[in-house]
């Protein structure tokens, strides 16, 4: 069986009584988006709780002390706490398209792109998207590492629409959300961007019955009280 991935400590935050996992998350995060494209995707049922980021429940922080989202909590008080091993988490209990079995490259090309995405882009997206925080200098460069990743990623999608082959993949998921982040800074401008095959591959899976179930908003989670049920439906090649 393929390794599961998960923070060294355990969470009394499930009882024996509790029935689903439990997953803190954040509806506009793209990490949180991510997590929850393949938890859905796998047809992997949890409690969603939906989190305050600025008033973070204390249930959250004694999951993962570093307060961030998503984390899932397993039914024997295991924790995964970062994003892409709630990927792979779930992958790897259900798979249905083969997100993990690219028809071009391996599972660690995936890696070693969405390593990439998750540092250098994630770094210039936020400083273009919070330009106020920065200085001029690390601005421009920011808008101009951006301009180089996106292109490189409309250059891959070229022959087949998807990053790596003829379908989606674990990088198509994992990557989107965050390009989604970028394009939503100045639409317009987006737009107007010479990446046919990036706007496509966005725009198709943006149009999606999969991003309309992970996009579904939640009324925030009350301590104390039991989210809802998140489980996916769609099964579907985007």
């Amino acid at each position: 069986m393929a390794l599961w991935f998960y923070s060294s400590h355990q969470t009394p935050a499930l009882t024996a009584a509790a029935t689903l996992p439990v997953l803190y998350s954040f509806r506009r995060c793209p990490y949180a988006i991510r997590a929850r494209l393949a938890l859905a995707h796998a047809g992997l049922a949890c409690e969603l709780r939906e989190i305050n980021l600025r008033n973070k429940p204390q249930a959250l922080l004694d999951a993962s002390p570093k307060g961030t989202v998503p984390v899932l909590v397993l039914q024997d008080g295991k924790v995964i706490d970062q994003s892409l091993e709630v990927m792979l988490h779930a992958l790897r209990d259900n798979d249905p398209d083969g997100w993990l079995q690219p028809t071009h490259g391996s599972l660690e090309d995936m890696l070693a792109l969405i390593e990439r995405n998750d540092g250098f882009f994630k770094q210039a997206l936020d400083r273009c998207k919070y330009p106020e925080r920065h200085d001029a200098e690390a601005v421009n460069q920011a808008q101009a590492d951006a301009l180089t990743w996106l292109s490189a990623l409309n250059d891959q999608l070229e022959e087949t629409g998807y990053l790596f082959g003829l379908n989606p993949s674990l990088a198509d998921m994992a990557l989107r959300p965050f390009v989604r982040q970028y394009a939503r800074i100045d639409e317009a401008q987006w737009n107007e961007q010479p990446w046919p095959h990036l706007q496509h591959w966005l725009q198709r899976w943006i149009d999606s019955a999969l991003f309309a179930e992970v996009m579904e908003t939640y009324p925030g989670w009350v301590p104390g009280s039991k989210g809802p049920t998140f489980v996916g439906e769609s099964v579907e090649s985007l």
